[in-house]
């Protein structure tokens, strides 16, 4: 392909394609206030699982009528849609699509695949994958059972990551600070099973190291039990987490053992594919 200066090559030290001149100058020239502000109104969202107009300007410290005007903007768009009954916003679609590109650039999503597959079909319940955001779960992948009563996790999702089976294996393998921060950032109660005192939750965490694997027992649904394990890469960091999810009903007690040992052998699988070790 010919370059820009008609076929002559490049001279040694010229900055990479791409970069304008000021790229390596830390001035407010290299920023767009009303892109940066407009970033900051879509995270508060996401962080809000849909809000008021009036909740997210109160959430952001701007006015409503900027805020508005920035959610119409991206609602152009897709990233964001309106809930005309409820009068709330919600993150849209097209985030989702912009966000796959992301999940494109690695390997983990396509490679979970087979053993997402593999355990639904084995376990009979829906398998998911997740990963840590913003302190936060993000469910990225999953294949659903053929039950009639399933959970239902979409790519996209977002959950708390004290409630959620995924959301503890995530936290089990946090370093110190960041464990205190989500804690102190305050515990909610989704049901009367959730674990709300620090205590508690931390004593979990370290069942979870011991096992390799965690519950979500009707900590965020109630008549909704998880199985959870580690993905690990080639650092031996975990990265993610791998889950059934199903109804008590067929997910009882004394089956836990037993669905536990294809949780973790699927997150083995995957793990594997990441350059993890044995």
């Amino acid at each position: 392909m010919d370059s820009p200066n008609n076929g002559a090559p490049e001279p040694t030290g010229r900055r990479p394609r791409g970069r304008p001149r000021a790229f390596d100058e830390k001035t407010e020239q290299n920023t767009i206030k009303a892109l940066d502000r407009a970033m900051d109104i879509l995270r508060a969202l996401s962080r809000m699982d849909g809000a008021t107009l009036t909740a997210l300007a109160q959430e952001t410290g701007d006015v409503p009528a900027t805020v508005y005007r920035v959610l119409v903007t991206l609602q152009a768009h897709g990233i964001v849609e309106a809930d005309e009954a409820a009068q709330t916003w919600h993150v849209g679609p097209g985030a989702f699509l912009i966000g796959s590109a992301f999940l494109r650039r690695t390997s983990l999503v396509e490679r979970s695949r087979p053993a997402l597959r593999r355990l639904m079909e084995q376990s009979g319940e829906t398998a998911n994958l997740g990963i840590a955001s913003d302190d936060r779960v993000l469910f990225v992948s999953q294949v659903e059972t053929h039950a009639p009563i399933r959970a239902f996790f979409p790519p996209g999702t977002r959950s708390a990551m004290h409630a959620s089976g995924i959301g503890k294996v995530l936290m089990a393998a946090m370093d110190a600070p960041r464990l205190e921060r989500i804690v102190a950032a305050g515990l909610t109660r989704y049901t009367p099973r959730t674990l709300t005192e620090p205590n508690a939750l931390l004593a979990d965490l370290e069942a979870i190291r011991k096992r390799g694997y965690a519950i979500d027992d009707e900590e965020r649904n109630l008549g909704m039990r998880c199985i959870a394990a580690p993905i690990r890469n080639a650092h031996q960091e975990v990265i993610a987490g791998l889950s059934v999810s199903g109804p008590i009903s067929r997910m009882t007690p004394d089956k836990t053992e037993a669905l536990a040992v294809r949780v973790m052998t699927a997150a083995a699988s995957v793990s594997a594919g990441m350059g993890a070790r044995d």
